[in-house]
């Protein structure tokens, strides 16, 4: 989320709700109070900031998530977000998925450490090396949570990067036709894959992807560099690592030594660091934000981090890209605006 798109939301929690909005595990925004009436009014003014209600409810293709700290973990293969925003294209308006036997929602994993709990997905992708080197996809189906929680299981060990589109459509063709649509409590995928069983699952996706594998889904390099541009990286200064002035902060005061060691991870950039923003609070439920507290965000964004947040499948906010020498103003900042 940029800034502008935070200030526009806390003007819809502001004038259309009470005054609060929900941030929820798919890393979208809930307003809960809306009058009906004003629900045109409301999506004219998300449309303003680039922003929408599409497929964030229905028995469709959810918003695709990734680890919050990508394009800046130290950790990462390749940044994901090219590839979420590849999936978010081909998926939105999808005519064949319009009407899934359920809602279906799919991760994509660049880094070692996974944080967008990828096994837990309809879908989840990670990506990966091949054994000559090249970097493509392992994909497993059938993970979710809910009253029954399952690991997914992987169908494929190896996509090359041409091949995603047409794996995942594979996938969700077997689905859409097979799943069950009789009872929506045994309707997700994850049902589907454990009363086929993964093998069989996996050859009639295998056999489905023989017909569509080589088709106009097939990306190209030129697609995957398109996307990767809505990603680029902020301008960096050349910066040292572990300032002075921080390693004697750190010392000085405990209370701020101890929120550095729970909310600031390492940055891929010299002299940056990456800080979560907790906005878990006794008696609130996990996620829900004040018109207030948005615009604070909003202003700490312009000031710390490019004017750039990031959500949580925690319910939390991310700063990606805050200066090492100005984690403790932020902090000082934080703790005055309660957050």
């Amino acid at each position: 989320l940029s800034s502008t798109q935070l200030r526009k939301l806390a003007y819809i929690a502001q004038h259309y709700d009470k005054g609060y909005a929900h941030f929820t595990t798919r890393q979208n925004i809930q307003f809960n109070w809306p009058h009906l009436e004003d629900v045109p009014d409301l999506l004219a003014d998300l449309a303003e900031v680039e922003m929408h209600a599409i497929q964030t409810s229905g028995n469709c293709i959810r918003n695709t998530t990734t680890d919050q700290f990508a394009g800046v973990a130290v950790d990462e293969l390749e940044d994901s977000r090219a590839y979420c925003e590849i999936i978010r294209q081909w998926s939105t308006f999808h005519p064949e998925f319009a009407y899934l036997p359920r809602k279906f929602k799919i991760a994509v994993c660049g880094t070692s450490i996974d944080q967008a709990a990828t096994q837990v997905h309809d879908i989840g992708i990670y990506l990966i090396k091949g054994d000559n080197g090249e970097v493509g996809f392992r994909i497993l189906a059938g993970g979710g949570l809910g009253r029954t929680p399952v690991i997914g299981k992987e169908i494929f060990d190896f996509v090359a990067k041409e091949h995603l589109l047409t794996a995942l459509e594979a996938i969700l063709r077997v689905y859409n036709r097979e799943g069950r649509r009789d009872n929506k409590y045994k309707a997700r995928i994850k049902i589907l894959v454990k009363e086929t069983g993964v093998d069989e699952f996996k050859k009639r996706v295998f056999q489905e992807w023989e017909i569509i594998k080589d088709s106009a889904l097939t990306l190209t390099n030129e697609e995957i560099q398109r996307c990767q541009k809505f990603f680029d990286a902020p301008n960096y200064k050349s910066l040292t690592d572990e300032p002075e002035q921080l390693t004697e902060k750190l010392q000085q005061d405990l209370l701020f030594a101890d929120w550095y060691q729970q909310n600031v991870n390492t940055h891929k950039v010299n002299g940056y660091s990456i800080v979560t923003v907790c906005f878990k609070e006794t008696g609130v439920a996990p996620g829900d934000v004040t018109n207030q507290q948005l615009e604070k965000l909003a202003e700490l964004a312009d000031k710390y981090s490019f004017g750039e947040v990031r959500i949580t499948h925690q319910q939390n906010i991310v700063l990606a890209d805050v200066q090492q020498d100005q984690l403790y103003k932020l902090w000082t900042e934080l703790k005055s605006g309660a957050m």
